[in-house]
């Protein structure tokens, strides 16, 4: 009886093991549900991802894209992805899935045109009279 006991007790304690271990390793996967949005700048935009310097960062983020990422205008009319390029104002919808960031949509924002500074030109005419 007692071995029953002992046996049953180290079958508990180990399936209770067991199914802590599976929780905790859960835990090292996260995955968000919908599309998180970033605003920033685009760095450089290369075969494989598109780096966005964004407002609140130091170093520009890196977004993987596929042939799924759609790439639009904020009226939401299509842009052709040979459009897009370094310096272009944009806000980034992704997905995160552990490290990476995925772009599921890039709204291509109007560039902010600084105007050039105009340098005001003063002309002083003078008049004489000989006598």
């Amino acid at each position: 009886m007692k071995k029953i006991i002992r046996n049953s007790i180290g079958a508990i304690l180990l399936t209770g093991t067991l199914l802590t271990t599976n929780i905790v390793l859960a835990q090292d996967t996260v995955v968000t549900t919908g599309p998180i949005t970033s605003v920033g700048t685009i760095s450089e935009f290369s075969p494989h991802a598109i780096l966005l310097k964004t407002e609140t960062g130091t170093e520009p983020v890196s977004y993987s894209y596929s042939k799924t990422t759609t790439y639009v205008d904020e009226a939401g009319n299509p842009v052709s992805m040979t459009t897009i390029k370094s310096g272009l104002p944009v806000t980034v919808y992704y997905t995160r899935s552990g490290d990476t960031m995925t772009a599921s949509k890039v709204i291509v924002r109007k560039a902010v045109v600084v105007p050039a500074a105009v340098e005001e030109q003063k002309t002083t005419t003078t008049t004489t009279e000989t006598k």
